[in-house]
């Protein structure tokens, strides 16, 4: 017997795989290709979602034994090799951010570490039979990292409550804990100006004026002093170490005024910077607080309040007007409209009666309705939007790669050009080792790369939680940045530029059959198919009353058409083009001149043949959206270049909808493989490419475009999982706000990289030649790591034009 394939979808084997570069893939085939009868094990990657792909002989292994071995696998894989994502507070600088991530990957055991400064998050990938929890904590934990609820042990809990608020001593209320950081540099800032205002202006004793001064210092030296004593006694040199001793140095010269600004500066700067961060995590925690904790669900006649996280799909809960839906599901009672905008960002609330679908955290408004639960609480499209818009911090963008390849040979260089000009100088007589010193520590000061390492992971925090909060969903800083990059937009055309809802408008009939025979025959077909052209045909033949035979296993043949067997007599049914591909079948004169006629009047045609002769040709027609042309229109305003369709439909169609639409670059007739072509002819030609389709047909073109975008992702899973960017309503609408969101943060990304290299270059240069004073050179320093997260934080207000 010849060797025999099988293709297993790796999320059913590895769920917590998040992208096909994961090690654990590659530890996956490793394990199954030592096994007998196996002979070759690869990743099939132009499916969707990413299938292992195994060989093996049945005479050696049976196919239901490959398939427990690749079960088997997997989940020791998924036990042993833990995938985690921790939330960290307690962080003050960008530039720690790197340096937990090196202390993290040193570990033995660890596999991946990505930190993420901007968003708070770690994410980790590790083996469990070499690291425990508990020594990655401890590692985060030495550097003042606190990671609340992680690890889970009671002990861990309670020590990372204690650290919430940071140095925020815990007796105080909980409000000025949240700001204690604030408080702490206000209260600097009125003790710096009572004492420098009053001995200057108002002839107040200089005693008392020193106490105002001594109290600045206390206010803002407190948290810096909290961070960087334990540091300095573990060995991490940092800035905070530098600022204390820059303002101690201050006081012992007796420039008591000159420290005490230098600690202002410093600490406002911070808490500033931390405020505007926290707007941007509490943006992306906003949404988790759209789902409901409770449901009232149905059971045995009455009603009971159960917590969401224990209902389970099949049961049914009562939503009463003006509540948030607690579930995904489908109504099964009622009707009423529904507020769907936290999901898919839709301005216009929806109405929803028996056999529509619903989503958790969208807002029921003017009716009660009875909803049976589809999915588990964590399988919720609101609980994926939350996951995925977390996990795309930790894939970085182009820029943050560049910015962390640039740091990793610029601070080194840095360091060593301070011991020169410290020691340097006094060697040849040029100044006395206090002034290289001074100008030793400006340096420090001036090369510390905060702004650098905040500004983009900042901006991409904020586009991504934005295009969120607008119904947009983006999977990561890369898709950003490429998003923005655009030239070329390819669409799809059925369910993209049109409703995809087609309707019945002619039926041609052959060989003396009626129109009930020929509907029947291809509903029976149809049924078993998802496709619109064949649900439209199923919908008429129902509407008729039509009692459908039962089809034998359905065949599809891609962008052609179907092939069954009804009381075991061969069914075709499809395009012209999939029957004068077939030899053997002669077709009449007469169907080719229907057929021409059909399609120059812009419709689709099926074509049915049953039991050896041709039954009839059916004609459809499908809806143009009413928004694709305003939104060609507006995407030819945001820069884009290029707009082409790509359809399996027949050239009269398709050129008729591009001329409606503004689309001038039509592509017709084509198979899924055409449209991966045609996607990849276009790259070349044009560069960075966007193609947006259904997330499910059109798989393989959507993977290899630049950028590949979905429509309805709230609707359909799939769409969820495959595509870079999801539209989350299934509105075209939304792609030029997607687009030019996009472009926006594109923009801000590159002006807070001009910023900060512009500022750490301008810093290097006056530190060197000593032509500004320390107070100054914290000014620019930490005006500049304000500045960009403040630039940052303009996305979250970005609305389309």
């Amino acid at each position: 017997m010849t060797e025999r394939t099988v293709e297993i979808e790796i999320p059913l084997l590895l769920p917590e795989i998040e992208n096909d570069e994961d090690d654990c893939l590659i530890r996956l085939q490793d394990g199954l290709r030592n096994h007998r009868g196996i002979s070759h094990v690869h990743l099939q990657r132009d499916v969707t979602p990413v299938a292992l792909c195994v060989h093996f002989n049945p005479n050696l292994v049976s196919l239901k034994s490959v398939r427990k071995l690749a079960q088997k696998a997997g989940s020791t894989l998924s036990n042993r090799y833990r995938h985690e994502r921790i939330s960290f507070r307690g962080m003050d600088d960008a530039d720690e951010a790197s340096i937990l991530r090196r202390k993290l990957e040193k570990l033995p055991g660890m596999l991946h570490a990505d930190v993420n400064y901007a968003a708070g998050l770690a994410f980790i990938a590790y083996d469990t039979k070499i690291l425990r929890p508990k020594v990655i904590a401890r590692v985060m934990s030495e550097m003042d990292i606190q990671t609340p609820g992680w690890p889970s042990a009671q002990e861990e809990n309670d020590h990372a409550h204690a650290h919430a608020h940071g140095s925020a001593p815990t007796f105080l209320p909980h409000w000025v804990q949240e700001r204690w950081t604030l408080i702490l540099a206000a209260l600097a800032g009125f003790f710096l100006l009572f004492g420098w205002a009053g001995e200057t202006f108002f002839a107040l004793p200089s005693q008392i004026a020193l106490l105002f001064l001594l109290l600045s210092y206390l206010s803002s030296g407190y948290d810096i002093a909290k961070h960087a004593i334990p540091g300095l006694l573990k060995g991490k040199f940092d800035t905070d170490v530098l600022m204390l001793a820059a303002s101690l140095g201050a006081a012992i010269l007796g420039e008591w005024t000159e420290g005490a600004f230098l600690l202002f500066l410093f600490s406002l700067g911070h808490a500033g910077e931390h405020y505007a961060l926290d707007r941007a995590r509490n943006a992306v925690n906003d949404l988790g607080k759209m789902m409901p904790k409770t449901a009232l669900l149905k059971k045995d006649g009455q009603l009971v309040e159960q917590p969401v996280d224990s209902l389970q799909v099949g049961d049914i809960v009562l939503i009463r007007p003006g509540d948030r839906i607690p579930v995904d599901g489908r109504v099964i009672a009622g009707a009423s409209v529904v507020d769907q905008s936290p999901i898919t960002g839709e301005s216009v609330p929806v109405l929803k009666n028996a056999g529509a679908d619903v989503f958790a955290g969208t807002i029921n408004q003017n009716a009660s309705l009875e909803v049976e639960v589809a999915r588990l609480s964590q399988d919720n499209t609101l609980a994926r939007v939350i996951q995925m818009v977390a996990e795309a911090q930790s894939q970085q963008s182009p820029t943050q790669q560049f910015t962390e390849r640039f740091t990793a040979w610029f601070v080194p260089s840095v360091l060593v050009f301070v011991l020169l000009v410290i020691g340097f100088p006094p060697l040849v007589g040029w100044m006395p080792l206090r002034e290289s010193f001074y100008r030793g520590m400006l340096l420090l000061v001036a090369s510390s790369p905060c702004a650098l390492a905040l500004g983009t992971p900042a901006s991409v925090l904020a586009g991504i939680t934005q295009a969120a909060r607008n119904g947009v969903l983006i999977k990561g800083g890369v898709h950003l940045e490429n998003l923005g990059a655009l030239k070329v937009v390819a669409f799809d055309k059925t369910g993209t530029l049109t409703e995809g809802k087609f309707s019945l408008t002619d039926v041609f009939l052959y060989n003396d059959v009626d129109e009930d025979e020929l509907l029947r025959i291809a509903g029976a077909v149809e049924q078993s198919s998802n496709h619109p052209l064949a649900m439209a045909i199923v919908e008429v033949a129902r509407a008729k009353g039509l009692s459908l035979p039962t089809a034998e296993t359905l065949e599809n043949i891609n962008g052609r058409g179907v092939r069954s067997k009804i009381d075991g007599r061969p069914v075709l049914i499809g395009s012209l083009r999939f029957f004068r591909e077939m030899n053997s079948i002669d077709l009449p004169e007469e169907i080719i001149q229907k057929v021409a006629v059909l399609e120059e009047e812009g419709k689709s045609t099926i074509l049915v043949y049953y039991d050896g002769e041709f039954l009839g040709v059916l004609a459809l027609t499908d809806t143009l959206r009413f928004s694709a042309k305003e939104t060609m229109k507006a995407l030819k305003g945001l820069g884009i270049q290029k707009l082409v369709m790509l359809t399996g439909d027949n050239e009269d169609v398709a050129r008729r909808i591009g001329a409606q639409i503004g689309v001038a670059d039509v592509r017709a007739g084509l198979l899924p493989e055409d449209k991966l072509n045609a996607i990849r002819e276009l790259q070349e030609q044009n560069g960075s490419i966007a193609m947006i389709g259904d997330g499910v047909n059109d798989a393989p073109a959507l993977a290899t475009a630049t950028v590949g975008i979905a429509m309805g992702g709230a609707g359909t899973a799939v769409a969820l999982e495959t595509a870079d960017v999801a539209l989350m309503a299934d509105d075209l609408e939304k792609l030029p706000f997607a687009i030019g969101l996009s472009r926006t943060s594109r923009a801000i990304i590159r002006q807070n990289l001009g910023i900060s290299l512009g500022v750490i270059a301008l810093l290097l240069v006056t530190s060197v030649f000593g032509w500004l004073e320390l107070n100054w050179t914290v000014v620019l320093h930490e005006g500049s790591s304000l500045l960009v997260v403040l630039n940052a934080l303009r996305l979250l207000g970005y609305k389309k034009a």
